[in-house]
C-alpha cells in the first residue's frame, strides 16, 4: 500500500495474521509512521508476524529511551510530563488542536477565549537545544534568557540528529514570548553548576514543516 493511498491521519483495519488490527498512519517520532492497535489476545501473534517480515527489512527494535530522544527533537509533548492541567492549551503551543467553532463547543472553551482576548502570551513553552554536544539534560534545569532566569526545562533527552541536548522548557519573564523575544535574546540553560549556550524555538527544531511526517 503506497503512503499516497493511505496519507497522514488515515485509519484503517488491516488484517495481520489472524488479527484485525486498527492501523493509524501517524507518528510520536517525528518520522514517516504508522501506529497498530491489536487486540490483547492476538499481541504476541502480531508481534511474531512483524518481526518475521522485517527480518530482511533491518528491523530493529527500539525501546522508551529512544522514543523519548525522538520525540523530544519533534517537540512532541507528553501530558503529565512536559504539561499538565495547570498549563494553557495555547501557552503549550496546543492551540492547533482545539477548535473554537465547535458546534456546541467543548468543556474548557472559555477559558481558551478568555485567555487569547487577554493579549500575547507571557508564559510559553519553548524547545531548547544546548550547542555543545557534551552535557546532558534531563530535568529542571534553569534556563537563562541574557544571563536572566526566565524558566525551567520540564522534559529533555538526548538529540542525536540535532546533535545535543534537546528539551521543553516552560519560560515565564513577565512579557510576551513571541517570535522577536526569542530571537532577540541570548540563550542559555545551566546543567551542573556549568551554563551552556542555547537555541530556544517556538517551532520544532526537526522536520518543522512535516515534510517528513507526511511524505
Amino acid at each position: 500500500m503506497s503512503n499516497s493511498a493511505f496519507p497522514f491521519r488515515t485509519a484503517r483495519e488491516i488484517d495481520l495474521g489472524y488479527a484485525r488490527v486498527l492501523c493509524i498512519r501517524i507518528t510520536y517520532l517525528g518520522e514517516l509512521g504508522y501506529e497498530l492497535y491489536i487486540p490483547a489476545e492476538h499481541a504476541t501473534h502480531v508481534y511474531g508476524r512483524l518481526v518475521a517480515a522485517g527480518a530482511g527489512q533491518g528491523l530493529r527494535h527500539a525501546g522508551l529511551k529512544a522514543l523519548a530522544s525522538l520525540r523530544m527533537e519533534k517537540a512532541y509533548r507528553d501530558y503529565g510530563h512536559d504539561i499538565d492541567n495547570t498549563d494553557s492549551v495555547l501557552e503549550a503551543g496546543l492551540g492547533f488542536a482545539v477548535d473554537l467553532d465547535k458546534p456546541g463547543g467543548f468543556i474548557g472553551r472559555d477559558a481558551v477565549l478568555a485567555k487569547k482576548a487577554a493579549g500575547p502570551l507571557e508564559r510559553r513553552l519553548l524547545q531548547i537545544l544546548v550547542k555543545d554536544p557534551e552535557p546532558l539534560m534531563s530535568h529542571a534545569e534553569v534556563v537563562r534568557r541574557n544571563r536572566k532566569a526566565v524558566g525551567y526545562v520540564r522534559a529533555a533527552s538526548y538529540g542525536f540528529t540535532l546533535g545535543g541536548a534537546v528539551g521543553l522548557a516552560m519560560i515565564e519573564p513577565g512579557e510576551p514570548v513571541d517570535k522577536a523575544y526569542i530571537e532577540s535574546g541570548e540563550w542559555e540553560v545551566e546543567i551542573a553548576g556549568r551554563t551552556y549556550p542555547a537555541v530556544a524555538s517556538l517551532r520544532p527544531l526537526y522536520d518543522p514543516a512535516m515534510e517528513r511526517v507526511k511524505s
